[in-house]
């Protein structure tokens, strides 16, 4: 519960710095602004190569997780879903709505609801007790899944934001290299895994990601080739190999004996690491207190905030063309009283999305585990705003952008009550096993008390 309301408050901090600190320190901020973008992608790869290291699979029956990845699927597309639809029909005009425009920049905003925070929810569960249940076994996989999920399917949105080029088609192969990587070498990467040489791993990601993207915009500044942190960074976590078994030299250590590194002094700067991400990630965000004048994509603040020059330029001659970014960044600051009911509503309508799972594995679990299971993939948070951030850098802003930041922080903040709510549906299951003595689910039960 403290670390998740530290979360909430960090990330709050950060958006009311964003909307502060460029009107008190002026050229000097600005100047600061590419710096933070720089540490926010650090921040992000370092996260996700834990969340990598976390995944693990049975290449022996790999037909198990063809039906999970669907339900993932699910529960990362439906979110979303409802939030562009929300975005475009109750938060942008009538006249909008026809527009091509208009949906590339919502579709985009909105996979911010997509990805369940993985890594919160993990510690979460585990702090509650639940670390053996079937619940956490499964929303693990499940919240992997849709993270991965969330970051394949940033390519064809790019592609909507800047049509069909060759550098995307780059951008595919070289995610299609990864991914391959990581099946074949899964957890085979024998390198040390302590927090120092992951924050190294972290700072080389990102700064081979920077210098990518800087070189091809001597080629095409309009279509720069942009290899986001999240898929290097996960696809280096699952390829670093666990420990070995001590006294036995096992090449496959099984996975639960990964867990040995996990020190108390491994898990503080993990949290110091999200903490900081949280800030850094509000400091991105552009202002939302300003007039009410349509900015274009070569002077829009949102793009200055960003801390992105580079991207200014692509967004300035995209813009030419597209008008990328001046829909939502163009649309007018609503009071703070409209602010919150819309990020009320958007979170309820985001985490209805997230309920489809409830309705699957039913010759597994008990009703109350699926649903509890569904509500343990609310938690949103470092991989959604890294969507959010992403956003940024193609313009994307106005009022979209800060309900869908403090909708973030809602989610968080309402984590510890999503964790004490599932520890409440599945504690009768629990009680039930135990009392049965074997520590396992009874089928036979859950399939008769299953609607």
């Amino acid at each position: 519960m403290g670390k998740v309301a530290t979360y909430s408050t960090l990330l709050i901090l950060g958006l009311v710095g964003s909307q502060w600190l460029p009107g008190v320190l002026g050229a000097p901020y600005a100047a600061a602004a590419d710096t933070i973008r720089v540490l926010t992608m650090i921040g992000l790869s370092f996260i996700m190569i834990r969340v990598g290291y976390e995944f693990d699979i049975d290449k022996s029956n790999l037909r198990q997780y063809g039906w999970d990845y669907l339900v993932a699927f699910t529960a990362a597309s439906f979110p979303w879903i409802f939030v562009t639809l929300y975005f475009v029909f109750v938060l942008l005009p009538p006249d909008t709505w026809g527009q091509l425009q208009t949906w590339k920049e919502t579709l985009l905003a909105g996979r911010f609801a997509a990805p369940t925070s993985a890594g919160v929810l993990f510690s979460m569960l585990a702090a509650a007790g639940l670390g053996a249940t079937w619940v956490f076994k499964k929303a693990r996989i499940l919240a992997i899944f849709d993270d991965l999920d969330t970051v394949l399917l940033m390519v064809p949105l790019k592609m909507l934001m800047v049509g069909l080029a060759w550098q995307l088609g780059v951008i595919v192969a070289m995610m299609a290299m990864m991914l391959l990587l990581a099946f074949v070498f899964m957890h085979q990467l024998r390198i040390p895994t302590g927090w120092r040489w992951v924050m190294l791993y972290a700072v080389v990601i990102a700064l081979v990601s920077e210098l990518i993207y800087k070189s091809s915009l001597l080629i095409d500044e309009s279509v720069p080739i942009h290899i986001e942190v999240l898929l290097p960074a996960f696809m280096l976590g699952c390829m670093l190999a666990y420990p070995r078994k001590q006294g036995t030299g096992d090449e496959h250590a099984d996975h639960a004996h990964a867990h040995d590194i996990e020190t108390p002094g491994e898990r503080r700067v993990s949290t110091i690491v999200a903490a900081l991400f949280m800030v850094f990630v509000g400091l991105s965000m552009p202002a939302v207190l300003g007039g009410a004048e349509i900015h274009t994509p070569g002077n829009d603040p949102a793009l200055a905030i960003a801390g992105n020059p580079s991207a200014a330029q692509t967004a300035k001659v995209l813009g030419e063309e597209q008008g990328i970014g001046t829909i939502t960044a163009g649309q007018p600051p609503l009071p703070w009283s409209a602010i919150a009911f819309h990020v009320l509503i958007l979170t309820i309508i985001s985490n209805v999305g997230k309920m489809f799972p409830a309705l699957c594995y039913r010759r597994e679990a008990h009703w109350r585990e699926r649903l509890a299971v569904a509500i343990g993939m609310f938690p949103r948070g470092e991989v959604g705003a890294g969507v959010l951030v992403v956003s940024l850098s193609y313009g994307i802003g106005g009022p979209i952008v800060t309900i869908a930041m403090l909708s973030l922080a809602l989610n968080l903040l309402l984590t510890g009550f999503f964790i004490l709510l599932v520890k409440r549906l599945i504690a009768p299951v629990i009680d039930t096993n135990r009392n049965q003595g074997t520590g396992k689910r009874d089928r036979s039960e859950c399939h008769s008390l299953n609607p």
